[in-house]
């Protein structure tokens, strides 16, 4: 699909897209028109009703080797005039100068990538450092090459793990590990990042994208939409709710809108033995939250 720089983005008849993260030549390195380019992807086009997973990758030899620090002025495109303060960035989030002055870019891409409602596998084909770590955080699934090396490097520049990585990483592999990562500052191998369940699984490198596209295709394959988006934000928020009772809450919305709506359908056809036809789409789900 044209219209992009930085990245490709092709969709197959199944509904699976790939997405290429593609400066090959800079190692795929993350700069302001791939974060950009990424936030529409998120956004926009990955809420095609066409689009039912979407499988994240890299061009070349590497996944993203982190942030392009080869930029002119703030490598990271903040604005150094203004002095922000939390009250100020809650409450102007979405406004000038703090929007693009203040606000980190790759948890603008994270936050995308965890709105939306459909499954979202990373195939970690090489090197994957600071945001090129982090952003695969905010997907579903990590999958790698056994050449992938995952580095949470932050402490060695003397900045911060972003992309909202202190709220999703912890959630994947526990504080200790995390704590461990993040303090240590290491390159891990994809070895080490599956012993502390980073990852889903580890792969040759020619087997890596197919087994991430195929994986993608068995979840949406039959599926419902519908369900699947509903059961992603229930899991994510529910996760981390104080009490069963919210859960519940949430559970009963989805469950009275879900025996509506494709539940009709996916009770006909386990009655009639055969393949569901889901109808409902994840541009119209209902409210439950």
């Amino acid at each position: 699909m044209t219209g992009y720089d930085a990245l490709t983005w092709e969709v197959d008849g199944d509904g699976v897209a790939t997405l290429t993260l593609s400066r090959p030549d800079a190692l795929n390195a993350f700069d302001l028109t791939m974060a950009r380019e990424l936030e529409r992807v998120f956004l926009v086009d990955a809420h095609d009703d066409a689009v039912r997973a979407v499988v994240v990758t890299g061009a070349g030899r590497a996944f993203c080797a982190g942030m392009d620090l080869s930029a002119e002025g703030n490598v990271f495109g903040l604005d150094e005039t203004l002095s922000p303060t939390p009250e100020e960035l809650r409450g102007h989030l979405t406004e000038a100068p703090y929007h693009d002055g203040v606000r980190d870019t790759g948890g603008r891409v994270t936050l995308a990538i965890h709105a939306l409602p459909k499954p979202v596998i990373a195939a970690i084909n090489g090197p994957a450092v600071g945001i090129g770590a982090t952003m695969t955080l905010a997907m579903d699934l990590r999958l790698a090459s056994t050449k992938a090396r995952i580095g949470f490097v932050f402490g060695r520049l003397g900045i911060v793990p972003e992309a909202a990585s202190t709220w999703f990483l912890p959630r994947i592999v526990g504080i200790q590990q995390a704590l461990e990562w993040v303090y240590a500052a290491d390159i891990l191998t994809a070895e080490q990042a599956l012993a502390g369940r980073l990852l889903r699984s580890v792969h040759e490198p020619e087997d890596l994208l197919t087994a991430a596209q195929e994986l993608a295709r068995s979840f949406v394959v039959a599926r419902s939409p519908v369900a699947l988006g509903l059961a992603k934000q229930m899991l994510y928020r529910n996760g981390a709710a104080a009490d069963p009772l919210e859960a519940h809450l949430s559970d009963s919305l989805a469950m009275f809108y879900t025996s509506i709506g494709d539940g009709k359908e996916g009770v006909a056809a386990f009655r009639e033995k055969r393949e569901p036809r889901f109808t409902g789409t994840t541009s119209d789900l209902p409210r439950i939250f």
